[in-house]
C-alpha cells in the first residue's frame, strides 16, 4: 500500500509498458483518429477517485482523468519516464538544478478556443500550492514566477533535479485561469472551483468532461479544439468503476474494450481468442522492513540477523507468486526509473550464508512476528501469500516467524508508529524519480517506520545527501546505485518484488498507451 502522503489510498498504478500494438478482428467499437469521431470505447477500472479538480486529485483514477482533460507543461513520451519531454512548454534546468526555465510553446488552446498563456500556467501552479490539497507537496519550496509573456521560472532554494520529472503529473495540469477564476478559483485556501470542475472541465487536453460520478463512471468527449500532435482515437470514452472479477466478465462478453485491473489468475483465464493480455512490471515495490529499535526487537536490529533474513529468502519463488511480468528490483527504486539498480548480490538467496550469519546473531529460535495488512491487494496480489512464503523460507534456515495479519486500518498505526518487528508493505511512486525513495533512508519517513534514526548510519546519510544533490542522469544514476548498494548491505529494508500489472484489451483495439504516472492515456486507445 502506498502509505505516505496519500494516506491510506490504494494506488493502482499501471506498469510502464511500451506503446502496445495488439491486433484482432472481433466485433466492438471501431477506431477512428478524428476528434469528431462518433466511435466510443469503454474502459473498466477499479476506481480510486475523489475529484476531477486537477489541483486536488492525487489518486490513481484521478490521474487518468486529469491527463485526459488537462495538458501539463512537460510530459513523457509513451511509457518512458526516464526523460521528460516538451508539453505545453520546453524547459532548461540550471547547472545547479535550482532553476527550471519554461518557455511556452505557441498554438495550444483550451477547449473554448482561447490560447494557453504563461498567466494560465502561473495561476495553475500557484493554485496547487495555495489550496494545499493532496498534491501540493509536489511544489514544496518552489517559487513560481512569470518572466515575460512567453516564459516562467520555477526556483528552488536547494538543488531540485526531480522537478522536471514532477511537472508531467496530472495534478499540475494547466487550467483556463479566466474560466476557473470566474467560477470561484483562487490561489489560496478560499478556492471554491472544485464543484465547477467536477461538472465542466477547463483544460486543453484531448478530451472534455461530459459527466462525472465519483462512484460509477466518468464520460469524456473529444475536444475539437485540441491542438496536440496525436488526436484522440475515439470521440467518446466511458471510464467505469468495476471490480476485477466483473471486469473479466465484461471484457469476455464484449461489454468493454479495456480492462485495467485483472489479477494474474484472472488474466490467465481470459487468454486466447481475440482478447489480448499485456503483462509487465508495475512501479510498486513490495518490501520487508526489520525494526532497528532494540526496544521493539533485539534481533531484527542485529546486523547478522538482518543479513540472515536477506540471504535466507528465495527471491525467485517470491516473484513467481506475482505471475508473468513481475520482477525482483535490485534496490528500493523500481526498475522503471532513473537510479534503478539492476541486481545486487546482497539480495540473493544463499542458505549456507544465511545460516552462518544467523549463528553469529545470538538468535536461538525465538518467535518473531511478521506484520502486514490482510485486507488489501497490490496489483491483485494478496500480501498473505507473500508473507506465508517468507515464513516458510525463513523456517528452513532456522528463523521462527509468526504471521500477524491485521486489517489495514489497524495495522497502519503500528506501521506508522514504528512498532512492527518485521513488516511487509509496499510503496508506489508519488512521481517517477529516485528522489521519491530517499524516504527510505535514516531519519526519513519510512526509515523512521523501521526505527532507523537520523544518526543511525552516517555513511548512508552521506550517500543519500550526495544522491539528492546530484544533477544529470548519469551522475544521478551512479549516486543512487551507490546508495542502494549500501542500503542493501546494512539497511533494514529488503526489496522483494515489483508485482505484475495486467491489462486486457478487446480485439478491436490496435494500440494502448500506458504509463506509470497516469496509468493509461485515454486518447492513445486506438
Amino acid at each position: 500500500m502506498t502509505i505516505k502522503r496519500r494516506g491510506a489510498a490504494i494506488m493502482s498504478a499501471v506498469a510502464a509498458l511500451s506503446m502496445l500494438a495488439v491486433s484482432g478482428c472481433s466485433s466492438g467499437s471501431s477506431s477512428n483518429t478524428n476528434t469528431g469521431s462518433s466511435s466510443s470505447v469503454v474502459v473498466d477500472s477499479s476506481f480510486d477517485l475523489k475529484t476531477a479538480d486537477p489541483a486536488r486529485e492525487f489518486e490513481t483514477t484521478g490521474a487518468i482523468v486529469a491527463h485526459a482533460l488537462y495538458e501539463s507543461l512537460l510530459t513523457f513520451n509513451g511509457d518512458d519516464v526516464t526523460k521528460p519531454v516538451d508539453g505545453l512548454a520546453s524547459y532548461k534546468i540550471s547547472d545547479d538544478a535550482k532553476v527550471v526555465t519554461l518557455t511556452m510553446k505557441a498554438g495550444h488552446t483550451f477547449s473554448d478556443g482561447t490560447p494557453v498563456t504563461v498567466d494560465d500556467a502561473v495561476f495553475s501552479l500557484e493554485r496547487v500550492q495555495g489550496i494545499k490539497g493532496n498534491p501540493s507537496f509536489l511544489l514544496d519550496g518552489v517559487k513560481v514566477a512569470k518572466v515575460d509573456d512567453h516564459t516562467l521560472t520555477l526556483t528552488s532554494a536547494h538543488a531540485n533535479p526531480a522537478l522536471p520529472f514532477i511537472l508531467p503529473n496530472g495534478a499540475l495540469g494547466i487550467v483556463n485561469s479566466k474560466v476557473v477564476k470566474a467560477n470561484g478559483g483562487t490561489t489560496d485556501a478560499n478556492d471554491k472551483a472544485e464543484a465547477f470542475l467536477n461538472k465542466t472541465s477547463a483544460g486543453s487536453g484531448p478530451y472534455q468532461l461530459e459527466s462525472y460520478d465519483v462512484a460509477s463512471q466518468v464520460v469524456f468527449t473529444a475536444n475539437t479544439k485540441y491542438t496536440g500532435s496525436e488526436k484522440p482515437g475515439h470521440g467518446r470514452v466511458v471510464l467505469r468503476n468495476v471490480a476485477g472479477p466483473t471486469q473479466k466478465l465484461n471484457i469476455q462478453a464484449g461489454d468493454s474494450q479495456v480492462a485495467l485491473d485483472l489479477n494474474p489468475d484472472q488474466a490467465k483465464e481470459v487468454q486466447g481468442g481475440d482478447l489480448k493480455t499485456i503483462s509487465g512490471a508495475s512501479p510498486y515495490m513490495i518490501f520487508l522492513l526489520m525494526n532497528q529499535n532494540q526496544a521493539v526487537n533485539k534481533f531484527t536490529s542485529n546486523q547478522d540477523f538482518m543479513t540472515a533474513v536477506r540471504r535466507g529468502i528465495d527471491y525467485g519463488k517470491i516473484v513467481s507468486l506475482a505471475g508473468t511480468g513481475a520482477v525482483q528490483p535490485g534496490g528500493v527504486i523500481p526498475s522503471l526509473f532513473v537510479g534503478a539498480l539492476k541486481s545486487d548480490p546482497s539480495n540473493s538467496f544463499d542458505a549456507t550464508a544465511a545460516k552462518a550469519s544467523l549463528a553469529k546473531s545470538g538468535y536461538s529460535g525465538e518467535e518473531i512476528p511478521l506484520n502486514f495488512p490482510n485486507d488489501i491487494t497490490v496489483q491483485g496480489l494478496e500480501l498473505q501469500s507473500i508473507a506465508a512464503s517468507v515464513q516458510a523460507q525463513l523456517k528452513t534456515i532456522g528463523i521462527n516467524v509468526k504471521l500477524a495479519p491485521q486489517p489495514v486500518a489497524t495495522e497502519l498505526d503500528a506501521y506508522r508508529g514504528g512498532k512492527e518487528s518485521i513488516g511487509l508493505w509496499y510503496w508506489g511512486p508519488d512521481y517517477p524519480d529516485p528522489a521519491d525513495y530517499l524516504v527510505f533512508t535514516p531519519g526519513q519517513l519510512v526509515g523512521l517506520r523501521a526505527g532507523w534514526a537520523a544518526n543511525a548510519s552516517p555513511s548512508i546519510t552521506a550517500l543519500a545527501n550526495k544522491a539528492q544533490a546530484a544533477t544529470g542522469n548519469d551522475a544521478r544514476q551512479a549516486a543512487y546505485e551507490d546508495l542502494q548498494r549500501a542500503m542493501n548491505k546494512t539497511g533494514p529494508f529488503i526489496p522483494l518484488l515489483q508485482p505484475a500489472k495486467n491489462v486486457v484489451t478487446a480485439g478491436t483495439i490496435s494500440s494502448v498507451s500506458l504509463n506509470p504516472v497516469w496509468t493509461i492515456d485515454l486518447a492513445g486507445i486506438k
